[in-house]
């Protein structure tokens, strides 16, 4: 790989690298107190390691369209890993937490050709691959952050069908949906999906070789992989990457690596805003020009407390997995953005579309949808949802909302989380924003609960800001003054701390059924 940056169009993640100027550091790492620092990688390492891993499978016998399951803490060696792993063929990050049980599915979904480990790491995910004869390569970490080894547990060796550097129509990436409701879906994304998502986000945010991104996103979630990762590396910029989303951590990495911008999904912003008050100077003294806010609604509140705090825009964006993470984002100043408002297509076209898929003139109410070079071909074996999710070439995304006549996108929610109360729809997403703006209220998220008349009833989970005393009967009055009374939350919960999903996020299905609320 050349180790001079290039300006052609990237169209798989080995040219995105190959923008980087050699000596620049790529991929860094938060340093640690019980560990000695480790220089960061350049991209003329970074490059060369790439070359190196491509040769090193295709020796084990392993190519391009093989699937390769990573299973790796966060840090440095899990973005090098995708990174360089994609280059010879299909990564599949796992989350490290999961039991044996899940591992099983997923590796069996998979069809894994190896499972790729972290030495010293003892993850149930080597025993399932034992039992189903998947090699396990263990990842060596090297001197430099991010730098490693790879080395088979029993020797492989073979010829691949298919060697050499991926191309931008070999699949680089493959995730599960989340799978809330149904069997999660495995979504395919290749070079060219990826690659144009990294450089639609370095656009919307106009990232330079300068910036430097402090990861707290999970390396096994689109947002983390895509958001912060390749879209740094795609702009020739640097990734420094933590070892998992810390609050009470994130002022001390935030201080020592002085990120220009950080990407995080709603909830970690909520937890690190409590502690910024300790922590002014550091953010003063820091070179953050933007924050980064996408995988689930911002709620407006928070988006105006984090640029009160911090002295810089917050960017929210609107990204799903099906579209290699992002669709739409706000833009820098000076152009306008709103709270509110998910922002301008940024990479796709975005629409709005009808039942009968007909698309919608602005200010209709209805389905979001995307086509575009970073959006899905389709579902990994599953016509059925294929036929589902795809309508005239548009890909349908499940979220429901509204496009004004200057192109701005607001949400109302996800369809599936739309609250049918007798015939009556209430936006989970509107109530939200009403609640949160009670003095006393730091979170909430509206969801459905079963009702034996009705179908379903609107219900709130509220965490109270610290300090703070409210009764069920005061907060539904509060909410009555700015609500029709059939949106007002007939149930409100009040909890020290809401259940998230594995990447942070809050989940509004099958939250009744988790707090064991019953018709």
């Amino acid at each position: 790989m050349a180790d001079q940056p290039q300006t052609t169009r990237p169209e798989t993640i080995g040219t995105l690298l190959a923008r980087g100027h050699a000596a620049a550091p790529a991929i860094g790492a938060t340093h640690e107190p019980s560990a000695a620092p480790r220089p960061p990688l350049t991209y003329a390492v970074l490059r060369k390691l790439a070359g190196s891993t491509v040769a090193s499978l295709n020796a084990m016998g392993i190519g391009r369209g093989d699937r390769v399951a990573l299973v790796l803490p966060n840090g440095p060696e899990a973005a090098s890993t995708f990174v360089t792993v994609a280059c010879a063929a299909t990564t599949a990050p796992l989350n490290p937490a999961y039991r044996a049980d899940e591992f099983a599915f997923y590796l069996d979904d998979l069809g894994a050709k190896a499972l790729l480990v972290a030495r010293g790491v003892d993850s149930p995910a080597r025993a399932v691959a034992a039992e189903r004869g998947i090699p396990v390569v263990e990842v060596i970490p090297g001197e430099e952050a991010g730098s490693f080894t790879l080395a088979p547990e029993k020797a492989l060796a073979g010829s691949p069908a298919r060697a050499g550097m991926a191309g931008p129509d070999d699949i680089a990436l493959v995730l599960h949906t989340s799978g809330t409701t149904a069997r999660p879906k495995i979504v395919p994304l290749s070079h060219r999906n990826v690659a144009a998502s990294a450089t639609h986000i370095g656009a919307s945010l106009a990232l330079t070789p300068d910036d430097a991104c402090l990861n707290i996103m999970p390396l096994f979630h689109i947002h983390g992989l895509i958001a912060a990762v390749l879209s740094s590396l795609g702009a020739g910029a640097s990734v420094v990457c933590s070892p998992g989303f810390n609050a009470f951590r994130f002022f001390a990495w935030f201080n020592a690596t002085r990120p220009s911008w950080y990407t995080a999904v709603p909830t970690m912003h909520q937890a690190i805003l409590p502690l910024a008050g300790r922590n002014r100077e550091t953010i003063s003294s820091g070179r953050l020009r933007l924050i980064r806010s996408s995988s689930s609604s911002l709620p407006p509140q928070v988006m105006e407390e984090l640029e009160r705090t911090f002295g810089v825009p917050v960017i929210e964006a609107y990204g799903m997995t099906e579209a290699a993470h992002q669709m739409a984002s706000n833009p820098l100043p000076p152009h306008a953005r709103f709270a509110g408002s998910v922002g301008r297509a940024a990479g796709p076209e975005v629409a709005i579309m009808d039942d009968e898929g007909n698309i919608l003139p602005p200010g209709e109410l209805g389905e979001v949808v995307i086509r575009g070079p970073n959006v899905t071909a389709g579902y990994d074996n599953n016509p059925d949802a294929n036929a589902k999710a795809f309508t005239n070439g548009w890909f349908r995304t499940g979220d429901q909302g509204t496009l004004d006549e200057h192109g701005y996108l607001r949400l109302t929610g996800r369809l599936k989380e739309i609250i049918n109360r007798g015939g009556e729809k209430v936006s989970p997403l509107e109530v939200d924003a009403v609640l949160m703006d009670h003095p006393a209220v730091a979170q909430v998220v509206t969801f459905a609960v079963p009702h034996d008349k009705l179908g379903e009833e609107v219900a709130a989970a509220v965490v109270l800001r610290e300090g703070q005393s409210l009764g069920e009967a005061a907060l539904r009055e509060f909410a009555a003054t700015r609500l029709a009374a059939f949106k007002v939350p007939r149930r409100i919960l009040f909890m020290p701390e809401i259940p998230k999903g594995a990447t942070g996020k809050l989940q509004r299905i099958g939250l009744a059924a988790k707090l064991g609320l019953t018709a």
